[in-house]
């Protein structure tokens, strides 16, 4: 178990924020995970669990406690027939790597998630999904440490409360407490994805003229549209998507079609409008603000250019979700979760 102590959390997320963490753990065996706990309850210090951290944002003050890197690594088919096949990641795999796993093997229902940064173990917190898939669809269960029970447990898709960007683990009384040390997904095997696709996925298919619709055919169109339209947080400090797209209630649909507003229908029929759209047609698409500046090829991206607090940050999102709703009534929520202080 490897201990480091006063870690800057700028340099573990993505935005590039953050002041220091008193210890920094990683998790590299099943073994560590008990002893990191244990670690922080000696010190009467509170825990936070991180993976690549591009889903979150360190705050001026820092994290008084003990963040737990998911270092745990490993890809195993665990079974395969003809029509499926039943694969498992280590928590601590970039999901990247784990897609292009898949897809190079002709595994399909996670090919549109590709180049989607962070970890195995952070996809089903989050939810994540990208192009008309999330892990929800695919999902089977997660192996993860209790740190109320110290066991280890697994958890079954079905007692997750998977919504948008949303699961047991990170709302609500359990957030936090569990450590995800396994990820079990079900796919297709040699399958292909058919038309029509999420509409910025069939534009690309159609002007490139593909008609390919293997996953690793579908996995070089999605990585080619991100890296048109999404900073690469290797080079651009983001934590990508910043704002929740918004959901529409009844009222709202009628509210919004009373006022022209584009209306996207997911595959479930769940009707939505899309963040980036709202920040657009706001003004805002291209816009700096305070050292942050609003993507000109994706409004819904948040980029630090040169902010070098959290403040700045603070300033620059209270910005945008004020102009966004006096225009139009809805206030934008944040994706990524934040780090707070940690100090009683």
């Amino acid at each position: 178990m490897n201990i480091r102590e006063n870690v800057p959390i700028s340099k573990l997320t993505t935005m590039r924020l953050g002041g220091n963490a008193r210890y920094v753990v990683e998790i590299n065996e099943l073994s560590d995970i008990p002893e990191a706990y244990k670690f922080a309850a000696e010190r009467k210090l509170p825990t936070f669990i991180l993976g690549g951290g591009a889903n979150t944002i360190g705050r001026d003050e820092g994290f008084f406690g003990v963040i737990l890197l998911n270092k745990l690594k490993g890809i195993d088919v665990i079974s395969e027939t003809s029509d499926e096949v039943v694969v498992r990641a280590m928590g601590g795999e970039a999901w990247d790597d784990l897609v292009n796993f898949c897809s190079e093997r002709g595994y399909s229902g996670i090919e549109t998630m590709s180049k989607i940064p962070g970890t195995v173990g952070a996809a089903p917190v989050q939810n994540i999904g990208a192009y008309g898939q999330d892990i929800s669809q695919v999902l089977e269960s997660v192996e993860a440490f209790d740190r109320q029970t110290h066991e280890l447990v697994v958890i079954g898709k079905e007692d997750m409360n998977m919504s948008y960007r949303s699961t047991i683990f990170n709302t609500g009384k359990d957030a936090g407490r569990y450590f995800i040390v396994a990820v079990t997904l079900i796919l297709e095997n040699d399958a292909s994805l058919e038309p029509p696709f999420y509409n910025s996925l069939q534009k690309y298919l159609d002007e490139n003229h593909i008609t390919d619709y293997s996953p690793m055919s579908i996995r070089r169109a999605v990585a080619e549209i991100r890296a048109d339209k999404l900073p690469d947080p290797e080079k651009e400090a983001s934590s990508g998507s910043f704002f929740k797209n918004i959901y529409l209630t009844k009222e709202q649909e009628v509210e919004a079609k009373n006022n022209n507003l584009k209306i996207w229908e997911k595959p479930d029929g769940k009707k939505m409008i899309n963040s980036g759209y709202l920040i657009e047609g706001a003004g805002l698409k291209g816009a700096e603000l305070y050292g942050m500046k609003v993507s000109d090829k994706a409004a819904l991206v948040l980029i630090n250019k040169s902010a070098k607090s959290y403040s700045d940050l603070d300033r620059a999102r209270t910005e945008i979700q004020k102009k966004v709703q006096e225009k139009y009534g809805f206030l934008l929520e944040q994706e990524p979760v934040e780090i707070q202080s940690g100090e009683k």
